[in-house]
């Protein structure tokens, strides 16, 4: 198994993974639910942004964009407290999106598939 990085955004999320793991203990979170929820979807885009280096493929994409989706809502579904934990989740919640969304937008092999998929279907 060789890991190699085919898209900068790919490191870039796992960066922000890696934060978000970290990030309840460097800002102290007050409020169990917001620790282990970060923590967990921390974990999990570490995961997808790992998977992307393996087994390039576009379903982490999908995948990270969802992560973020429930980061950015996470503090109002699950309750935060105002403050450190509900930025820096809403944050990296947008960052994990923008790079996940910014790959596909420029990537030749999605744009091309998607381009053709699309394309054909309407013509």
């Amino acid at each position: 198994m060789r890991m190699r990085i085919q898209h900068w955004q790919d490191a870039a999320s796992l960066l922000v993974g890696v934060w978000l793991v970290l990030s309840p203990f460097v800002l102290d979170f007050s409020g169990a639910a917001a620790v282990w929820i970060t923590i967990a979807l921390g974990l999990a885009v570490v995961l997808f942004a790992v998977e992307a280096f393996v087994i390039p493929s576009y379903l982490e994409e999908w995948g990270e964009m969802l992560l973020g989706l429930a980061l950015v809502l996470a503090p109002w579904t699950v309750g935060y407290e105002a403050g450190p934990a509900t930025v820096s989740s809403v944050l990296s919640g947008l960052l994990v999106i923008l790079f996940a969304g910014w790959e596909l937008a420029t990537d030749e092999d999605f744009t091309t598939w998607w381009h053709d998929r699309w394309h054909h279907r309407a013509g």
